[in-house]
Parts: C-alpha cells; sequence; structure tokens
C-alpha cells in the first residue's frame, strides 16, 4: 500500500477529516488516511482509498489515449498537462527527454497514471510503432490540419511541445498526422497547457463514454 506525502495529508482545504470509528472492513482504504483525514485532490468516491486502490480501479476503464511531452526546456505547463491526462484518465503519459519534468503544476495527479520516460525522439517512435499507437502532433505548423475539422483516432497518442519553441523538427517528423488549433486573435500561438486541454477534451467529444461516472 502506497503511503501518503505530506502535501495530500494536510489539515487545510478541501476533503474530508478523519473517519469516525468503526471503520469500515475493506482492503482499497487506507488507515493513515482514515486517521488523519483526506485532503487530496481526488473524486469524492475515492476518499480514504490508498493511491494503489485508485491506480487499480482507474485501470479499469482508462481511455485508449495517450500523451506525450518534450521535456526539452523544464517546462512548466508539463505539469498542468499531466493533471489534464488525469482527468481524462488517460492510458498512459510519455515524457520525451529529459527524465526529470517539472510536476509543480501537475498536483501530484501524476501518481494517478502511467507515466513512461523515452530518451529522444526515436524511442517514442519505437514504442509507438511496436504498440500500434498512431502519433498525432499538435502544433499550428504549416501542413497541420484544423483540430475541429478532424476527427482524432480513438487509440492514440497526442504529442505536444514545449512552451514557445512547440515540436522539434524531430518530432514533427516522426508524426503521422499534424493537427492545430484554429485562432482567431493577434497572439502567435496560445499557452501549450492550454492546448492540450482543448485537445484532449475534442477527442473526448468522439470517443469518451458520457456515461462513465
Amino acid at each position: 500500500m502506497t503511503a501518503p506525502d505530506d502535501a495530500d495529508l494536510r489539515s487545510d482545504g478541501p476533503g474530508v477529516g478523519p473517519r469516525p470509528l468503526p471503520w469500515p472492513d475493506d482492503p482499497r482504504l487506507d488507515p493513515d488516511l482514515l486517521s488523519a483525514g483526506d485532503h487530496r485532490n481526488v473524486e469524492d468516491r475515492y476518499r480514504y482509498w490508498s493511491v494503489d486502490a485508485i491506480v487499480a480501479d482507474l485501470d479499469t476503464h482508462r481511455h485508449p489515449l495517450h500523451i506525450a511531452i518534450q521535456n526539452w526546456e523544464h517546462d512548466f505547463n508539463i505539469g498542468s498537462m499531466v493533471r489534464t491526462a488525469n482527468a481524462f484518465n488517460v492510458a498512459g503519459v510519455h515524457i520525451v527527454g529529459r527524465r526529470r519534468w517539472n510536476r509543480r503544476g501537475a498536483m501530484v495527479t501524476d501518481r494517478y497514471l502511467h507515466v513512461h520516460h523515452h530518451p529522444d525522439v526515436a524511442d517514442l517512435q519505437a514504442w509507438s510503432t511496436a504498440s500500434g499507437v498512431p502519433l498525432v502532433g499538435v502544433d499550428n505548423m504549416p501542413g497541420s490540419v484544423p483540430l475541429e475539422r478532424t476527427t482524432l483516432p480513438r487509440e492514440c497518442c497526442l504529442v505536444f511541445g514545449s512552451e514557445g519553441t512547440g515540436l522539434t523538427e524531430e518530432m514533427l517528423a516522426a508524426c503521422g498526422r499534424l493537427v492545430a488549433i484554429t485562432q482567431y486573435g493577434s497572439t502567435r500561438s496560445i499557452n501549450a497547457g492550454a492546448a492540450a486541454a482543448i485537445t484532449m477534451y475534442h477527442w473526448a467529444l468522439s470517443w469518451a463514454d458520457p456515461s462513465r461516472d
């Protein structure tokens, strides 16, 4: 059973306090959370559950969507993308480049995901080929298809670049498709974290089960 960290056991913020005795006889429940309270950023149905139990339950209904993020500049947006990936319960998050990434914006949601590291683009591409999950780049580059005019594959890996620089040339070449979010103002690009959220939501409109709790 994975123990919560100090941030998860803080006494302030949303959540619930200690569970009154007697405690339910449920192996999914974490004794530390039952005694100290559960103030984690989790759905109410997961209150007092151990991390391992939550992950096991999420694994029963993961979406066949993967997210890949190029980690060349320790971009603070990576954490935000990971948090959104958790919200959409994706099958996996792939960090390409540096193993250490900026977790601040993730709000410890990465512990409920399957996070994979790829040292370079070639390694991600090899995984894509072996698993049969196509890479779909998200960047407003020449030749990209407007997101609103395309249906993303049900099984795919959306690939995002760092804030400002976008996808590298090598990654663009590795992606079989390239989509872009249509913009209507003066800015050259939108925030990378926002772009990831928009694209995942677009995928969900086609493939997520709206009846799923």
